[in-house]
């Protein structure tokens, strides 16, 4: 089945965020570039993980440039954005494998990811390529960021997650208003 490729080469904007309340609540990566707008649905933990390795691979790339890297330290205010996602939102595809590179000849990150579709077919866990007629399995949302605007972009997804229920302080998993059942507590109701 081929796919459709949403391909930003340095968008106006690449954001995660948040529909609904804590606990219900449907995470999204947003690219958009004047009026051409692209969300795309994920998991929570999916959000989390690729902040965290975005900032992992910026201080790398930056301790191995020393000096002369094109990678800051910390988000500068020009790349700060704490705005909500962009309207309408319409979930083109759910993502299912993420994807994350350095490209050492335009000093930029590029962050894949790949619809749920594709990554449970054959080849899962791989990066989709173009087949022979330039067709992909599956949807792809490929962006190509800026190392401050990735910096941007990870503090700004490792806040959007934290903002969710806080962790229970027994198991970590997340509370609800009302408590959870614990597995630390055999069952029982945990804190609320």
């Amino acid at each position: 089945m081929a796919g459709q490729l949403f391909e930003f080469d340095y968008p106006d904007r690449f954001v995660a965020g948040t529909v609904g309340q804590p606990g219900e609540r449907t995470f999204y990566l947003q690219a958009s570039s004047g009026a051409r707008l692209v969300s795309v649905a994920l998991e929570k933990v999916q959000v989390a993980a690729l902040a965290e390795k975005l900032d992992e691979l910026l201080d790398e790339v930056r301790r191995r440039q020393g000096a002369d890297s094109a990678v800051p330290a910390t988000v500068t205010a020009e790349h700060e954005d704490v705005g909500p996602l962009g309207t309408p939102i319409e979930e083109e595809f759910r993502a299912g494998t993420l994807a994350l590179a350095w490209d050492d000849d335009s000093d930029s990150v590029l962050i894949e990811a790949q619809s749920i579709d594709a990554a449970a077919g054959e080849g899962a866990g791989e990066a989709a390529e173009p087949t022979a007629g330039g067709e992909f399995e599956g949807d792809l949302l490929r962006v190509r960021l800026h190392p401050g605007a990735a910096r941007g972009f990870a503090k700004r997804a490792l806040r959007v997650v934290a903002a969710g229920r806080p962790p229970c302080p027994l198991c970590g998993n997340p509370l609800d208003p009302e408590g959870h059942i614990c597995p630390r507590q055999n069952g029982h109701r945990g804190p609320h």
